[in-house]
């Protein structure tokens, strides 16, 4: 795709050629944040013309789950750089998770995340609140001032930690029903995985690692269906990673339980079979699974049991990845590369259409966080929040791909379909013809 020589406005743009989520072909008119116009032959006076024949036109990706590390550990990531890695991988929205320092378990600390991402200008980071104090499970946290602030937080979670204790994960779905809120849990026992190193199993007893067992995660997503069912409240579950919580997610489902589920890019691909070389990029938590599991977890994405696609988009500083794997810490970034390896995992396998992309990768997560603006359809009247994606490369992922602080990415080295040439935030370039922008709309 080019762009013309010809001087545009940035904030007036047509979109020419482009495959509306995969299907039909249409031109679209962009004025001043909005979708003005769609059709074919559009023309504008003075717009910016993008030729963007053979490129599926996405609406803005969102991602339910990621971590921005700002405040307090800007080692790792900040609001500014996981907003340009975010914008680089096609996404125009992300919900950043509360384990900072300070927690984001106040009305303050969100609602100077939602301002510092306001200032970056690539994305909507919408912060999600913690729902213990400092996440350390013992009481709750702020979560009427937090959904009463500017941040007007909806998504509540103590990510990184399990809210373990079934009374306070009751007394957070009870309260979070006042304001259609949601408490998104990461399942994970802790007294079943002290000290766990990988998946539990055959690697694992081969390699000498402690193990993760799968029940770990079934049993808190069983107790938590159950809960949310009986308070009558949403419940959506992080990171889901195995056979056994997809077949407990269709009961509840089937039960009518209001609850979404996540998988993550990393685990619709990888296997613990990569474990064997001790490489810690490969080091996650929950940790990759059986090829048994990454079966089910496509089936389960493909059937409509598993919601979204959420990155966990977890950037670590060297220092914590480059060393023995039992002291490296756990996790992976993912925003960069998350559209391609759905494309390779569920497009180019047949399991999902460009449709369905759009719906696990944009509408449902913005539903499911109450984001308005984001996961809008491509037509009039609606705001100008939308990537442009190429499906016909392939090549392989380097560390130039990488626009966050970290490089700890699983799939440097692996080759990848497809391309994310233009994204466009309320009617502002933020990548243009393949490039992240050193400004949102600073096109030459």
């Amino acid at each position: 795709m080019t762009v013309p020589q010809t001087s545009g406005s940035p904030h007036t743009m047509v979109i020419r050629g482009a495959r509306i989520e995969g299907g039909q072909t249409a031109d679209l008119l962009v004025e001043d944040g909005m979708i003005t116009a769609t059709g074919v032959g559009l023309s504008r006076a003075g717009a910016r013309v993008l030729d963007a024949d053979g490129l599926i036109a996405l609406p803005g990706l969102v991602d339910l789950h990621v971590h921005l590390r700002e405040p307090g550990y800007e080692a790792s990531e900040t609001i500014l750089t996981g907003s340009r890695a975010a914008a680089t991988g096609g996404f125009t929205a992300v919900f950043a998770m509360p384990n900072t320092s300070p927690v984001a378990d106040t009305a303050g600390v969100v609602e100077q995340e939602l301002a510092q991402g306001e200032a970056a200008g690539y994305v909507t980071v919408q912060p999600i609140g913690a729902v213990t104090v400092g996440q350390r499970g013992e009481r709750l946290a702020e979560l009427g001032a937090m959904a009463d602030s500017r941040a007007r937080v909806r998504v509540f979670s103590d990510d990184g930690f399990c809210v373990w204790d079934p009374l306070i994960m009751r007394r957070a779905l009870e309260y979070v029903k006042a304001f259609d809120g949601v408490v998104a849990q990461h399942a994970q026992d802790p007294r079943l995985t002290e000290g766990a190193q990988m998946n539990e199993g055959v690697v694992s007893a081969e390699l000498g690692l402690a193990g993760w067992p799968a029940v770990a995660e079934e049993s808190i997503i069983a107790r938590d269906v159950l809960l949310a069912e009986h308070v009558g409240s949403r419940l959506h579950v992080c990171h889901l990673s195995t056979a056994g919580s997809v077949d407990i997610i269709r009961w509840a489902k089937k039960r009518g339980v209001d609850v979404t589920a996540e998988v993550t890019p990393h685990h619709l691909l990888l296997t613990e079979e990569l474990v064997r070389g001790y490489d810690p990029r490969f080091k996650v938590n929950p940790p990759l699974r059986r090829e048994e599991d990454v079966h089910a977890v496509r089936e389960g994405l493909a059937d409509g049991t598993i919601d979204i696609v959420a990155t966990d988009h977890a950037p670590h500083p060297v220092e914590s990845k480059a060393c023995e794997w039992q002291a490296a810490a756990h996790g992976m970034v993912g925003l960069e590369s998350a559209l391609r390896v759905v494309q390779q995992t569920m497009v180019d396998t047949g399991l999902l259409e460009w449709a369905d992309v759009a719906r696990v990768l944009s509408r449902t997560p913005a539903r499911i966080g109450r984001l308005a603006d984001h996961g809008t359809p491509l037509t009039v009247g609606h705001p100008a929040s939308f990537t442009l994606y190429d499906p016909t490369p392939q090549r392989t992922f380097t560390t130039a791909d990488l626009r966050g602080r970290s490089d700890n990415s699983p799939y440097v080295g692996r080759e990848l379909p497809g391309d994310v040439r233009w994204t466009v935030y309320k009617g502002v370039p933020t990548v243009a013809d393949g490039a992240l922008l050193d400004r949102p709309g600073d096109l030459a």
